[in-house]
């Protein structure tokens, strides 16, 4: 028997085949159109298209077993924030906002506004920011009323997908944390919420734990994606969780760095653990009786890529890797802050601009790279001050991403964390940690907690080098104080 997870993404949807035993058995992609933008800070992407790549991946990733293959059940990860409108007939009324969408500061204002920044906070945990998808339900209902007057249904992103597969409308406590609706501390909508803003709860899916089943692969479904009609089908993770879950990132006080586009800090708690200043998220994790903070740093491997994309033409990443390992830590003074588009922890202005500080006539390109690595890693250190503040007890860092791939970005975080950080043997992303859901779903494991012990390895564990953990905890203070004293300067029209 094997195990499926799906993961809707932003450029395209994976489907992954897990053994009972944890291993990866297949993988498969297939890429989504490119989101549109209209205007500036939009963004829209259509959900007929999440369900078209979904059914061709999981085609492709069945196909190498010639229909001699066995699913058990199915489970779900998706891009969190986005929003899916319905009428009456299960049709999209229009494209979705999803995630990276700025468009929706006034509606965030509004909703700040109706019920004060403290109480907003104290009735779903974090304060009104543009991505999430009540936000961009308002902007709706102020700026296409035909529209908004049509909606029979309200989703996310993975959740319409998986409506498509079982014909079931629901969500899920991880996701739904993302929305600005849901009760976080209560793992429910919030009756506050919506009575405040005059928002019928009718048009919101039944909330679920993430490994609890919610529905079965319909015949229709089945013709489309090659599962057998009736596979059972659980409820998923948001993109976030279900990587955390694929890391092994369960247990209170377990931690992980995780360097894509962006950079997201994420630790467990066992109980809501709520930062009253907004500068960290707190959600539900995908597992009963857990929660999580975040932190965001906009651009983390988005600042490697924008360099070497403008100032580095024909050299691969590796290439420019070598030359920053030829540098000495601290980048002989040179300084990067990561703030190519505005930045969230823990600054929340999405103003602030990005800088390169202290650069002299004898530094390198190499140097330039040095400075960018060690510039993400001391963002994420932003995000683990604000986890200590909130009393969280942080141990080891497990590394994921492409912070984890690199040798030398390795050892820069763990210098800069100031923590003994470790890797995983195989990282398969949010779509392994789906596929381990539904495995708990299936009966496969008892808990969320086994299938981990039972699938993830530890690889490597890296130390932090006192000498230059001293180092690159003074060159960490500097980095500290560009914010505010730049600050004035971006003020200048």
């Amino acid at each position: 028997m094997y195990l499926l997870g799906i993961d809707v993404g932003t450029g395209g949807s994976r489907a992954v085949l897990v053994t009972k035993e944890g291993e990866v058995a297949g993988t498969a992609i297939e890429d989504h159109v490119p989101f549109d933008s209209p205007e500036i800070g939009w963004a829209e992407q259509d959900p007929l298209d999440w369900w078209r790549a979904t059914a061709k991946a999981v085609r492709k990733v069945l196909s190498d077993f010639n229909g001699e293959i066995e699913v058990g059940a199915v489970g779900f990860s998706g891009q969190m924030h986005g929003l899916v409108i319905l009428d009456q007939n299960d049709d999209v009324i229009r494209p979705s906002l999803i995630w990276c969408d700025q468009r929706t500061q006034k509606q965030c204002d509004e909703i700040t506004e109706t019920f004060g920044k403290e109480k907003l906070i104290e009735l779903v945990s974090n304060p009104a920011l543009t991505n999430f998808t009540l936000a961009k339900l308002l902007w709706v209902r102020d700026n296409e009323p035909d529209a908004y007057s049509r909606i029979s249904s309200v989703m996310l992103p993975k959740d319409y997908v998986r409506f498509r597969l079982t014909g079931k409308k629901a969500t899920e406590v991880s996701d739904a944390s993302g929305t600005l609706i849901l009760d976080v501390s209560r793992r429910r909508w919030s009756k506050e919420i919506l009575s405040g803003l005059d928002i019928s709860a009718e048009i919101l899916p039944d909330v679920f734990e993430s490994q609890e089943l919610c529905g079965t692969v319909t015949d229709a479904a089945a013709r489309e994606t090659g599962l057998k009609s009736g596979t059972p089908v659980v409820a998923g993770a948001g993109d976030n969780a279900a990587g955390a879950i694929g890391m092994g990132i369960v247990r209170p006080g377990q931690t992980s760095m995780t360097i894509g586009t962006s950079g997201v800090a994420f630790s467990v708690t066992e109980r809501p653990k709520i930062d009253r200043k907004g500068r960290i998220h707190t959600f539900c994790h995908a597992v009963p009786e857990r929660w999580h903070v975040t932190g965001v740093t906009q651009a983390a491997g988005l600042s490697f890529r924008w360099f070497r994309e403008n100032f580095a033409i024909g050299h691969s990443f590796d290439e420019l890797v070598s030359e920053a390992e030829d540098v000495p830590a601290g980048a002989d003074g040179l300084l990067w802050t990561p703030y190519l588009m505005g930045e969230r922890t823990p600054h929340i202005d999405p103003e602030t601009r990005a800088s390169l500080i202290g650069l002299t006539a004898s530094h390198t390109r190499g140097h330039v790279v040095r400075a960018i690595l060690e510039g993400v890693a001391f963002s994420l250190r932003d995000c683990l001050e604000v986890f200590l503040e909130s009393d969280l007890e942080i141990g080891k860092v497990r590394l994921g991403g492409g912070g984890a791939k690199s040798s030398l970005w390795r050892r820069i975080q763990a210098d800069v964390y100031g923590r003994t950080v470790e890797t995983i043997t195989a990282e398969e992303g949010a779509a392994f940690g789906a596929a381990l859901l539904a495995g708990v779903g299936a009966g496969v494991w008892k808990s969320v907690d086994e299938a981990c012990e039972s699938a993830i390895e530890i690889a490597e564990e890296l130390e932090t080098d006192e000498e230059v953990g001293s180092l690159l905890e003074s060159r960490y203070s500097a980095y500290r104080k560009i914010y505010r004293a730049v600050k004035p300067v971006l003020a200048i029209d």
